[in-house]
């Protein structure tokens, strides 16, 4: 995975600005890939230089106008082969996870209060998930082609970020639970 295919996948479902770009990142796309602004605008400086996209012509006068991109054939091209790719599973290298090995030599002081502000934060993220799959896939509503392969990503998520909380509310129990290690 990578930025790029990231930006081609969003130009392709909509020409966009940088900046539309960038607010579309930060309600979907960046949920799975975050990227900073910068990021985006540097990676959109070289998709055009690479003949991946271009910014269409401007209406008018172009001081001021904000460059709105498209996908070149170059890049759905790209794209297209990028998506047939065979990649294994990404191995798992989480701070957290590394943390915690660790306070089992060195002690753990505050590691309990760590986990249950990862707790908060992964269930905020989860009721997140939870909100824009009601609002965006609603059951009555006959899901397109597009439709279905969205919502699995989104059901992925939900799926992470469920195991993420029931896996830490068991380790908060388990920390502070009877026999638990002394901070």
């Amino acid at each position: 995975m990578s930025l790029p295919h990231a930006i081609l996948t969003a130009l392709l479902e909509k020409p966009s600005s940088g900046l539309e770009l960038t607010r579309r990142f930060d309600r979907s796309i960046g949920y799975f890939w975050p990227s900073t602004h910068q990021q985006i605008y540097r990676e959109l400086g070289r998709l055009e230089e690479a003949g991946r996209i271009r910014a269409l012509p401007a209406p008018g006068p172009v001081r001021g106008r904000k460059k709105e991109y498209e996908v070149l054939p170059a890049g759905r091209e790209e794209l297209a082969s990028w998506v047939a790719l065979a990649e294994g599973p990404r191995p798992v290298r989480d701070p957290l996870l590394l943390r915690m090995r660790a306070a089992a030599v060195v002690g753990a002081p505050g590691l309990v209060a760590e986990l249950r502000r990862h707790l908060a934060l992964h269930r905020a993220q989860l009721e997140e998930y939870l909100e824009i799959e009601r609002r965006d896939f609603p059951p009555e509503r006959t899901p397109t082609d597009e439709d279905r392969l969205r919502h699995l990503v989104l059901r992925g998520g939900i799926g992470l970020e469920t195991f993420w909380t029931d896996w830490l509310v068991g380790a908060v129990g388990d920390l502070e639970g009877p026999g638990a290690p002394q901070e």
